[in-house]
C-alpha cells in the first residue's frame, strides 16, 4: 500500500472534495468547470478544481472505483519502470494532465457560453484507464460480469465516446472522456514506449 501511496491520496483528496460540495452548493459553484470564467475571468484553478467535485454519489463511486483499480496498476508499473520518486511524479503527471487536457475540448466549444458547467474525474480517469490498457492489453475488463479484452474495450470506449458525443443528450461531457483518453494514450507512448511494445508483443 505504501507504494501505491498517490492512487489512494488522490481518491482521499477526490472523495473529501466531493462530499464538501454536496452539502455546500456554493462551494461546488466555486470550483466546477465553467470555460465562460476562465476565460473572461481568469479563474484557471477551475480547469483542475472541478476534477475533485462530483455530481452525486454514484458518480463519484464509479469514478473512484476505477481510479482504485486502473490507477494501482498504472502507479505500480511507472514506479517498476522508474523507481519510486520518479516514477510516482510520472503517475501524478498523467493524472492531473490527463484533467486538464480533458478540458481542452469543452474549453474550445464554451468559452463563451456563459451557461456551461461540468465536474468530476472522469477526464483524469479517462487517462489513466488508457494508461493501463497500453500497458496491459491482453488483461479482461468486465461489463455486467462480463469479460472483455482490454484491447477490444478500448477502441469500442472511444467508439461509443465520439458517438455519444455527436448525439449528446444527456449532459455528460463526453468530449472530455475522449479528451482524457487521447492525452493517456499520447503520454505513455511519450514515457514508456518499451512497455507498449511488451504489450502489442503479447498480443501477437
Amino acid at each position: 500500500m505504501e507504494q501505491l501511496l498517490t492512487t489512494y491520496l488522490l481518491i482521499l483528496a477526490t472523495v473529501l472534495f466531493s462530499l464538501k460540495g454536496f452539502n455546500d452548493r456554493d462551494f461546488t459553484e466555486k470550483y466546477l468547470y465553467k470555460p465562460y470564467d476562465v476565460k473572461h475571468h481568469r479563474e484557471w484553478y477551475r480547469i483542475f478544481s472541478h476534477t475533485l467535485l462530483h455530481a452525486d454519489f454514484l458518480h463519484l463511486f464509479f469514478n473512484m472505483f476505477a481510479l482504485y483499480g486502473f490507477g494501482r496498476i498504472v502507479e505500480m508499473e511507472y514506479i517498476y519502470d522508474y523507481g519510486k520518486p520518479l516514477g510516482t511524479g510520472y503517475f501524478l503527471a498523467l493524472y492531473i494532465l490527463g484533467g486538464l487536457f480533458a478540458t481542452a475540448i469543452p474549453y474550445l466549444r464554451h468559452q463563451d457560453n456563459q451557461a456551461y458547467r461540468s465536474l468530476g474525474a472522469s477526464g483524469a480517469v479517462s487517462a489513466v484507464i488508457f494508461a493501463g490498457i497500453l500497458f496491459y492489453p491482453t488483461s479482461d475488463l468486465y461489463i455486467y460480469t462480463i469479460p472483455i479484452p482490454a484491447w477490444i474495450f478500448g477502441p469500442l470506449y472511444l467508439a461509443f465516446e465520439f458517438w455519444a458525443d455527436r448525439n449528446n443528450r444527456t449532459g455528460i461531457a463526453h468530449d472530455a472522456h475522449i479528451g482524457g483518453a487521447l492525452f493517456g494514450i499520447l503520454f505513455v507512448l511519450i514515457t514508456n514506449i518499451e512497455s507498449v511494445k511488451d504489450g502489442i508483443n503479447l498480443l501477437f
